[in-house]
């Protein structure tokens, strides 16, 4: 399985800062869920949706992110 972030208004996958690639063998692959998000909320990447890629695409699940309003996990207002 791959973790990738997908823009959810043009459906490109996340390849490197400023980078998007319509192929989502070059996107990079995002060793767990959790790093994905971090990584979202560190570089302000907002409009996208974490896709867990399959070998089947039917297995593909897509889950969306509100990395937006998120707080910084050092942040004292963040939930434990």
């Amino acid at each position: 399985m791959r973790i990738l972030l997908q823009q959810k208004e043009t459906g490109l996958y996340f390849k490197d800062i400023g980078a998007w690639t319509r192929e989502s063998g070059e996107a990079m692959d995002f060793l767990s869920s959790s790093s994905a998000i971090d990584f979202c909320v560190l570089n302000k990447i907002s409009g996208v949706q974490m896709v867990l890629k399959f070998e089947e695409q039917r297995y593909d699940i897509v889950l969306p992110l509100l990395t937006e309003k998120a707080p910084r996990r050092d942040d004292p207002r963040a939930p434990a």
